[in-house]
């Protein structure tokens, strides 16, 4: 299983609510490594502002840092090679980097599906005229 790690900017919280205007991306990165986290999978996420010390020690982050600056965040570290910089990883990226098999993604899904309730249309209202019975759309 490979550790994947992401280096964020400077923030007062993970989810970005805190600030005038909600970051949809970290809203997305909080629940999809929250689900990998729950899964045992290995990711830690490092905020500048509560852990610089991690960015400093890390010679390839540290590095990025001083070369490109602050631009260089988010930044996404996988088993100590740098993956992804300026932009936070895809869902995709982070389930296949993860090491996640095609059973344990289909579980995620099955889990995220149940607690929203419904199946169907997005885990929308199974009443829709377009959902029939709680299938997918």
């Amino acid at each position: 299983m490979s550790k994947v790690e992401i280096f964020e900017p400077a923030m007062c919280c993970p989810t970005g609510v805190c600030g005038p205007g909600v970051d949809a991306d970290l809203l997305r990165i909080t629940a999809i490594v929250g689900e990998l986290v729950s899964m045992g999978k290995e990711i830690e996420r490092y905020n500048l502002t509560d852990s610089p010390e991690v960015f400093v020690q890390n010679p390839k982050v540290n590095d990025a840092l001083i070369n490109i600056g602050m631009g260089a965040l988010p930044l996404t570290v996988v088993d100590g090679e740098i993956k992804k910089m300026g932009d936070y990883p895809t869902n995709s990226d982070l389930v296949s980097w993860s090491g996640m098999t095609r059973e344990d993604v289909i579980e995620m899904i099955k889990k995220s599906q149940s607690a929203s309730g419904c199946s169907c249309c997005g885990g929308g209202d199974c009443s829709d005229s377009d959902c029939s019975g709680g299938d997918c759309c």
